[in-house]
Order: structure tokens, then C-alpha cells, then sequence
């Protein structure tokens, strides 16, 4: 195939706007408001060129020896000047995507909690749980406020990158959280205590994070919402970490 038709092959900015304006619409369909959507897919879009910016990185160190040191040179000048083009791209998007008004200052301050904010949320803390213990029957029923209440502590910015978070944690304290589901969760002993009601519900792990890299601001957004005071304290007194 030529040039020119390798170029056909490849997606031009019309397309990928028609793309995207198709998307949220369909999601318009399914009962998704306008700005939830354009959120996510901006969100999607942010990721993708900083995914990209870190393969081209991957380059640097791939450099061909084989051609002499002057080749070798360029080919480092020129891996680096792409991957921070795509880290700036990246960048930009994320900070459209999460954008409350026009000021940047205000992506990294407390703002009031959007809906798709819970609702992503959500969907990076019910593997997590359920990679440690079963569902249970007790989990009560208050998720959004729980995690309405972690996500405060957040700018956010944060929030956009909290399945990372959330990931990063469980990893690190994988066999500590295997102890807490195992001795307070469902099927043990204590299963029906009220006090760790909470580690019943998949928004434990989401409350575990927020209690090591932010319990002060926690503790504040708790009684703001007006949470069981109990299921915080329980919760921190079964991980070692009283409130």
C-alpha cells in the first residue's frame, strides 16, 4: 500500500469528533447527562495520549547503537521532544476533563462531588472488595453517601486518578486486608456486629485508603454527611488505625 493510501486508513479529526459527539449521545439515550458523558470521554481521551506518551518514553531506552552515536543522538532528541508533546496533550485533556469552571487552581481544591465522580467510583471499588471476600447480605445500603463523603477529600483531579489510587493500595496491603475481610467480614464470627457494618459493604476499601492518606478530612466530610459515627470508628479500630 502507498503513502497515500496509509493515510486514508488513519482516523482525521472530523472523524474522531463524529466519533465522539456519537457516543455521548447514545449515552444521552441511555439516561447519561450531557456533561457526565463528555467527562468520561474526556477522561478516556486523557488516558489514551498519556499511555502513549509513556510507550514513546519506552523508546529512549530502545535506542539503536548499530547506526552510530549521531543516529543514536537524534533518535533520544527525538523519542523525548514526543513523549513530552504527549505528556502536555495529556495534560491539557485531563485538566478539560475534570475542569469545574476556568481555573486551574480550583481542579486541585475540594469541590462539591458530581454523580459520574460516585459512579466511577463504584465501579474501581467492587472488584477490589470481592477480590478479598464475598457480597454479603448486611452491606448497607448507603454507597453514594459513603463514597460521596471519601471523594470530598479530593480535588478533583484526584478523583479522576482514585481507581489508580484505590489499585495501588490494595496492592500494598493485600495480605492486612485479607485478615480484616477474613476476621470481621462475611462469615465470621462477628459477622452481624454493628460496629464494622461497614465491611460489609465494597465502600470499606474506598474508606481503608481515605483513612491512611487523609483522615482528618475524613473525619470532616463523615460528619458532614451525617454517617453512623460508629461504622468509621469500627472500621479504623479493626484495621489499627483509630480515628
Amino acid at each position: 500500500m502507498n503513502a497515500a493510501g496509509e493515510r486514508r486508513q488513519q482516523l482525521d479529526a472530523a472523524s474522531v469528533l463524529n466519533a465522539k459527539r456519537t457516543l455521548v449521545q447514545l449515552l444521552g439515550r441511555a439516561g447519561v447527562y450531557a456533561g457526565d458523558a463528555e467527562e468520561l470521554v474526556g477522561l478516556v481521551e486523557a488516558g489514551a495520549l498519556s499511555l502513549a506518551g509513556d510507550e514513546v518514553a519506552d523508546l529512549v531506552r530502545s535506542a539503536p547503537t548499530e547506526k552510530g552515536p549521531l543516529y543514536g543522538s537524534g533518535w533520544l532528541d527525538g523519542a523525548r521532544a514526543a513523549a513530552d508533546h504527549l505528556s502536555e496533550l495529556a495534560e491539557r485533556a485531563l485538566r478539560d476533563a475534570v475542569a469545574r469552571d476556568s481555573s486551574a487552581a480550583s481542579q486541585d481544591a475540594r469541590t462539591p462531588v458530581g454523580r459520574m465522580e460516585v459512579e466511577r467510583a463504584k465501579v474501581a471499588v467492587v472488584p477490589l472488595y470481592l477480590s478479598f471476600t464475598t457480597p454479603s447480605d448486611l452491606d448497607p445500603e448507603v454507597s453514594d453517601q459513603v463514597l460521596t463523603a471519601v471523594l470530598g477529600t479530593m480535588g478533583s483531579r484526584q478523583r479522576a486518578g482514585y481507581a489508580g489510587l484505590l489499585a495501588e493500595f490494595a496492592a500494598e496491603h493485600r495480605q492486612r486486608l485479607e485478615r480484616l475481610f477474613g476476621t470481621y467480614g462475611p462469615g465470621s464470627s462477628v459477622a452481624v456486629h454493628g460496629r464494622y457494618s461497614l465491611i460489609h459493604s465494597p465502600t470499606s476499601v474506598a474508606v481503608l485508603e481515605r483513612l491512611g492518606a487523609a483522615p482528618s478530612a475524613l473525619r470532616e466530610e463523615w460528619d458532614a454527611a451525617e454517617l453512623p459515627p460508629a461504622w468509621l470508628e469500627g472500621l479504623a479500630t479493626a484495621w489499627g488505625s483509630p480515628v
